[in-house]
């Protein structure tokens, strides 16, 4: 069986609070690939805005989304690796991030917005409010199979969603492909 080429990028999708920095973070280290949280890429004019409580709109976003699809290309076209964590919410946006490549994986943390919202509920020093994350579902268009996607549901421990985006990733651990 021949093996399964590594994508050079994955982008660790979900509403805020799914775990998306946690999760790749965890992620970049088991395959030894750097992590970028695409929070980092926000305007602070974005932050600034959901600080106040405020949900960004599309003309907020695309800076945001074209910054974070920059660094995708950057590192693609380098032939090195990089996990980010980006909400990703709309098909709109995951068009954007790919720019058409067939070479990058989205990763859907899949949660039930009460899972969530406990969770929000206990999360310090993270500028989204919990109350933004009504307006984060209401946003979110679940990716379909045709967006090199792979789905992960959050309701287990950090460790066992690795294991399971590995498992589903078809890689040994690292960045080579199962042969």
């Amino acid at each position: 069986m021949a093996g399964v080429k590594a994508p050079c990028a994955l982008i660790v999708m979900g509403v805020s609070g799914s775990g998306k920095s946690t999760v790749a973070g965890a992620l970049g280290e088991r395959l030894g690939w750097r992590f970028e949280d695409g929070d980092s890429f926000h305007p602070t004019s974005n932050v600034e805005k959901m600080r106040a409580g405020h949900p960004l709109t599309d003309e907020d976003r695309w800076p945001w989304l074209n910054a974070i699809a920059d660094e995708v290309a950057r590192v693609c076209n380098k032939g090195e690796h990089v996990i980010i964590a980006c909400s990703a919410l709309k098909h709109t946006y995951r068009d954007v991030l790919l720019r058409g490549r067939d070479d990058v994986r989205f990763v859907f943390l899949k949660g039930t917005q009460e899972l969530i919202a406990d969770r929000l509920a206990h999360r310090k020093g993270h500028f989204m409010p919990p109350g933004l994350l009504t307006s984060q579902f209401n946003t979110l268009e679940p990716p379909e199979a045709g967006e090199h996607v792979i789905t992960a549901s959050i309701d287990e421990s950090v460790e066992a969603i690795v294991d399971g985006i590995v498992r589903q990733l078809k890689l040994d651990g690292t960045s080579k492909a199962i042969t």
